[in-house]
């Protein structure tokens, strides 16, 4: 980040912001490509769009960012360009963790940990811990996460404690399946961006996703900044949330 402290600043009145944004960072690859580089230097550009992000989110009072770092699809990449990205989280890691301490941000991955070395996975453990009690921002990182995990995986928590007696099937809803996501303890994404062009979610947060407002920009994520950043934001302001009700019911409920 471009600063040491980034204040958190209110938006204008009547502008309605995301608590949570969730973002797929795509086209660090193309972005090299583009400029005949190796696609090693689009995922190193693409930290600073994340830095750059970040700062956004704190100016604005942002939540919490959650971020598709590494999808458990990923693995099917090049082995070299896999090792690559491995040696970029960890440098990062070590690089930019006190900064966001010193920031108040919160630190946060999501996602099966046990395919990482244990090196790296010790320095996931240590920034959670070292952040563990900020309140200014929770920065999500996805790794090894998939939406279909994610619900497998709670799925199967479940299903031990209905076989153990503690839990009886016919209590399970989507209340008490949702507490067992790795995201529990964060408000589900009210904004969705995708940079690089593509509009699917490709199994990002496939539950936590139901009721989230969508952005897509053909910006390659190196190329996202705050300005992007801004217009994606004035999208979601301008949208109306209904969550099955009319959009007149919304609009008396504002009033009240």
């Amino acid at each position: 980040m471009a600063q040491e402290h980034v204040h958190a600043n209110t938006q204008p009145a009547g502008e309605q912001l995301p608590q949570h944004v969730a973002i797929i960072m795509d086209g660090n690859g193309r972005w090299a490509n583009r400029k005949n580089l190796p696609r090693y230097m689009g995922h190193r550009e693409g930290v600073k769009a994340v830095h750059r992000i970040v700062e956004a989110c704190l100016h604005h009072g942002i939540q919490a960012l959650t971020l598709f770092a590494f999808s458990s699809e990923n693995w099917r990449r090049p082995k070299t360009e896999v090792g690559l990205l491995m040696d970029l989280f960890v440098r990062t890691l070590r690089s930019e963790v006190q900064r966001l301490d010193r920031n108040g941000v919160r630190m946060r991955f999501i996602g099966e940990r046990s395919a990482f070395d244990p090196k790296l996975r010790a320095l996931m453990d240590s920034a959670e811990q070292q952040t563990a009690h900020n309140t200014a921002m929770t920065l999500v990182i996805a790794v090894n996460y998939g939406g279909r995990w994610d619900l497998a995986q709670a799925a199967r928590r479940l299903a031990v404690r209905v076989a153990s007696g503690e839990l009886q099937p016919e209590s399970i809803d989507s209340a008490v399946l949702g507490r067992e996501l790795c995201s529990a303890d964060l408000p589900e994404p009210d904004l969705f961006i995708r940079t690089g062009g593509e509009q699917r979610i490709s199994n990002y947060l496939l539950w936590q996703l139901a009721y989230t407002e969508l952005y897509f920009t053909d910006l390659l994520w190196p190329d996202f900044d705050a300005a992007a950043f801004q217009a994606a934001l004035q999208s979601f302001a301008g949208r109306q949330r209904r969550f099955g009700q009319t959009g007149d019911q919304v609009e008396q409920s504002r009033r009240a």
